[in-house]
């Protein structure tokens, strides 16, 4: 058997880095594309040389974790840095199969015939995690290269972190790129027009309403079946076929090759039934012996299932407190969520304006953007009464509750939100906020003041302030010194 020719490598790491040849210039396939917001926070990190450690870009499959290199790289050409001392590997390429990080460093500094190897510098190791081993070689890169930041990326996102946790502890920095907010699905689709900064803070707790809401809804709705992918976004074909595309391209990879490898998972039967059955129930609450009674997993079994669904951002557990804001010693009931809503709409069907179960997909949307944050709500639930979203705040009590609804019947008839009135009232919750489907407003229901948003405002508004408090916006919406229900620390001005 002959093994692959050495020029034939160097070519390929050639065509892989055209800037070498053409000043300036990636690939046209990912200039053409616009950056995703979180450009703006990887791009520090990864120039930032003080710090020697490398930067390991995690995040589900298909979100654009390869696009967003590119456009680093595409910001760093912009710099004084010579072009040939950056570098961008495919790892899971055919032609680099049985080969080290060590000696696809050496092939880097062949093929671009940089000189000085004590130059600063920039390597780029894509879907790192098909190289058996990496973290150790890549630590070691890390303190023998000095002067080089070494950027590695990864979809198997529960298996990066946890090699991360155990080898790379002081000399990797994680940075998890999620899938689209709704924020960020806007503007990328060139819709940002559909939303507008409200003047006066006071008028809107979100601080945004809509000219134009039911172009916005349309979009939300869009959003809600396909948003949550880049790519699916701008491709018809994707769109009339998710099924093929996220489910057999992404949702299998992951519950078939991904955590089966990593957690030694003999009976994916199991694990795929499991995840079909919470995917299907986002936003309900379940119970460990409802799941094991229903599907003969033993309670244990399912809970480690659990956490390597959530380990591989496929879903994200709720816990519950009670009408006290107590939390459960034993976590027995929860909610699950899916991290994006349209993984949903692959596994069954895309869904309507008025399909039954908007509702809970209004609300795992809204969620999703809280698992952009560092922290997420929690919901409350005692016998005869449930509270969607409740945020506890450093003493654990409740700074905020929030009722999802898509439906504009309670703006119409404020007096049936018992159990949100009677939560506030027992937790000296002065105001509260209920998004609607169309309505916006406020209103007194026993002293309690109510704030109506439409659910697709709210939703914006939570994802772009996420954002905000990570740096990526400039200016602050609202007044309020609190942390908010829209997902930011309010401040006056």
């Amino acid at each position: 058997m002959q093994p692959i020719p050495k020029e034939q490598v160097l070519n390929r790491v050639r065509a892989e880095n055209p800037w070498w040849s053409t000043p300036g210039q990636i690939h046209s396939e990912y200039r053409d594309l616009k950056p995703r917001a979180y450009l703006n926070l990887l791009y520090p990190l990864v120039t930032n040389l003080g710090v020697r450690r490398a930067v390991l870009l995690m995040g589900p499959r298909r979100v654009g974790k390869t696009v967003l290199i590119h456009h680093v790289i595409q910001q760093l050409l912009k710099t004084p840095v010579d072009p040939r001392r950056i570098c961008y590997f495919s790892v899971d390429h055919p032609i680099y199969n049985g080969l080290s990080l060590e000696q696809l460093l050496e092939y880097f500094w062949e093929a671009s015939g940089a000189k000085d190897r004590g130059a600063p510098g920039f390597i780029f190791f894509d879907e790192i995690q098909y190289l058996k081993g990496w973290e150790i070689h890549l630590k070691a890169l890390v303190d023998s290269q000095r002067k080089i930041r070494f950027v590695a990326s990864g979809s198997a996102a529960a298996a990066l972190r946890l090699k991360s946790t155990e080898s790379g502890a002081g000399r990797f920095t994680d940075f998890l790129l999620p899938p689209l907010t709704f924020h960020e699905y806007l503007e990328l689709k060139g819709e940002k027009n559909l939303i507008e900064v409200v003047e006066s803070a006071e008028e809107s707790d979100a601080g945004f309403r809509s000219p134009d809401l039911v172009a916005l809804n349309h979009s939300f709705i869009h959003y809600l079946n396909f948003g949550g992918y880049p790519e699916v976004i701008f491709s018809p074909s994707a769109q009339a076929d998710p099924v093929r595309f996220i489910k057999s391209d992404i949702i299998d990879k992951v519950l078939l090759r991904d955590l089966p490898s990593l957690y030694g998972i003999q009976d994916i039967q199991e694990l795929n039934y499991l995840f079909t059955t919470l995917a299907f129930n986002t936003a309900n609450e379940v119970s460990l012996s409802e799941l094991a009674s229903n599907s003969g997993v033993a309670k244990n079994t399912l809970k480690k299932y659990i956490e390597y669904l959530e380990a591989a951002f496929l879903v994200r557990v709720v816990h519950r407190i009670d009408r006290n804001c107590r939390r459960f010693r034993r976590a027995n009931f929860f909610k699950v969520y899916l991290t994006n809503p349209s993984i949903r709409s692959a596994l069954f069907s895309p869904i309507q304006e008025d399909d039954p179960n908007m509702g809970s997909l209004a609300e795992t949307a809204i969620f999703s953007q809280w698992f952009h944050g560092p922290s997420q709500p929690y919901y409350a639930r005692w016998a005869g009464g449930e509270v969607d979203m409740v945020y506890l705040d450093e003493r654990q009590k409740p700074a905020w509750a929030v009722e999802v609804k898509w439906s504009d019947r309670f703006f119409e008839r404020p007096e049936e939100l018992n159990s949100l009135i009677s939560f506030c009232l027992k937790n000296n919750v002065d105001d509260t906020l209920v998004t609607t489907r169309t309505k916006e407003g406020k209103t007194v229901v026993k002293n309690v003041h109510v704030t109506f948003i439409p659910a697709s405002v709210y939703c914006f508004t939570v994802g772009y302030n996420h954002l905000l408090a990570k740096g990526l916006h400039a200016g602050r919406i609202g007044k309020r010194k609190r942390h908010s229900r829209s997902g930011q620390r309010r401040t006056e001005g």
